[in-house]
């Protein structure tokens, strides 16, 4: 596995981690899973052009 393989991965779980699922963390709004998922389009924005 390359590190942009891994990087991806990574991120995609912690999207998974961040959606609000619980009673307490519905007040979060789309604040954590919107940053994640920023990080991760760019991320792999990076792999494909052999950046990363």
């Amino acid at each position: 596995m390359t590190l942009g393989t891994i990087l991806i991965i990574v991120l995609i779980l912690l999207l998974i981690g961040a959606l609000p699922s619980w009673g307490y963390s519905r007040g979060f709004g789309y604040f954590p899973s919107g940053i994640v998922g920023t990080i991760l389009v760019v991320v792999l924005i990076l792999v494909l052009l052999g950046r990363v």
